[in-house]
């Protein structure tokens, strides 16, 4: 496997749309399946200082294996792309996810950030990372950890630990409590 870095930049500042990576990389998904490999990659969003959003995308790719660019092939029909060869791929992303960019000044409803090609193991892994921390201090990537219903979390053997976190109402009193302490 190499590493490429990929980025997605729109030409106008208010062309973002809800679907447009994900239809970027399903292509790319698509061609790369034609050829029989798998899509891994990685991406993080970014506003430009124009104020335009723009996506950087670190892939995984097959020796030997060169992906056309994504504009190009009709695969990214928002603006221009570009994709080289990578040497510090985890500082090149890591360099975009930790700038100062509030929630607040992205378009809403987009996401920050995904993941894709993973196979069950991997996507165990990251699923897990995304918990809270007492969760991942309770739980192992294989132990299949969801959402319980009416808060915290339970793992496929039916193991369930409460949240953490409480909840006032405005005079200041408990209206309930989700502490695992109060359960017992």
């Amino acid at each position: 496997m190499h590493t490429a870095l990929l980025t997605l930049t729109y030409r106008d500042v208010q062309g973002w749309g809800p679907r447009h990576v994900s239809d970027a990389l399903e292509c790319m998904r698509e061609w790369l399946a034609g050829r029989g490999h798998r899509l891994r990659y990685v991406w993080v969003a970014e506003l430009q200082e124009r104020g335009a959003v723009h996506y950087h995308v670190m892939l995984w790719l097959p020796w030997g294996v060169r992906l056309p660019k994504p504009d190009l092939a009709g695969w990214w029909r928002h603006g221009m792309t570009q994709i080289a060869g990578a040497r510090n791929s985890v500082g090149y992303l890591a360099k975009y996810a930790s700038k100062c960019q509030t929630v607040e000044e992205f378009p809403r409803g987009l996401r920050l950030s995904g993941c894709g090609g993973l196979d069950v193991q991997g996507r165990l892994e990251a699923s897990w990372w995304l918990l809270p921390k007492y969760a991942r201090e309770s739980f192992t990537p294989s132990d299949r950890v969801r959402r319980a219903p009416g808060g915290g979390f339970c793992a496929a053997s039916g193991e369930w630990i409460g949240s953490t976190w409480s909840v006032w109402d405005r005079a200041g009193d408990w209206s309930w409590v989700l502490f695992a302490e109060a359960l017992e």
